[in-house]
């Protein structure tokens, strides 16, 4: 069913293509369709497709984190409304595990569950209606809703873009998860690697202080002004 989809996807013409990738990032999370098909996959072909100039690189990016942004509102809607309906679909028996995961990491982040959720294909499918199950306040999940589509809407799509063809042939070697996770990995230990670095100068800064002048130098250099 996912190759169909792609195969589709790739096949038809712009104004489709951008109804088609929309929709799936949209429903990822409204209708938790996610454990299908993940939005991620979509957004990614959105940018081959832009690199292929064949869509637009700026309206792509735009529909793929508008989408992801109401998606998840709409999918915090129905989890505050429907919440516990939903906890007993068979989908969700079925993952009762992860299920419980997710219960408990937004039960001690809050709001940071709701951002960090957004690059996990599971969370990001049912973090927006555990919210809304939980009663977070709208105000504050919107926030981070906000901010992780934002983030993870461009980064899926400049993914897709800057990869093009390449992403494809190595897409059906290994799949499109799995491409799309290799990648993010190697994008979340460079910005490892960045912070432990900055970490360290900083320590480094703190062991070896610029030697403050004393009261006598102080006089000193006065007088010589």
């Amino acid at each position: 069913m996912i190759d169909t989809i792609i195969g589709a996807i790739l096949q038809v013409t712009p104004v489709v293509a951008y109804l088609l990738i929309a929709a799936l990032v949209f429903a990822e999370d409204a209708l938790f369709i996610g454990f299908i098909l993940p939005g991620e996959t979509a957004a990614i072909l959105g940018g081959v497709l832009a690199s292929q100039q064949r869509l637009h690189l700026w309206l792509i990016t735009v529909l793929v984190v508008l989408a992801a942004i109401i998606g998840d509102t709409v999918g915090y809607e129905v989890g505050r409304h429907y919440g516990p309906r939903i906890l007993n679909l068979k989908q969700m028996r079925k993952r009762r595990r992860k299920l419980d995961d997710a219960r408990a990491f937004l039960s001690r982040r809050g709001g940071t569950a709701v951002f960090l959720g957004r690059f996990t294909a599971f969370f990001r499918a049912v973090m927006p209606a555990l919210a809304g199950l939980s009663h977070m306040p709208y105000r504050r999940f919107i926030i981070f809703n906000a901010a992780g589509g934002l983030i993870w809407g461009t980064a899926a799509v400049l993914l897709g873009y800057f990869a093009g063809n390449t992403y494809l042939t190595l897409a059906k070697s290994i799949g499109h998860t799995m491409t799309f996770a290799v990648v993010g990995i190697a994008i979340a230990g460079l910005i490892t690697w960045r912070i432990r670095k900055q970490r360290n100068a900083r320590k480094e800064q703190n062991l070896h202080p610029a030697p403050e002048s004393t009261p006598q130098e102080s006089v000193q250099l006065d007088s010589h002004q």
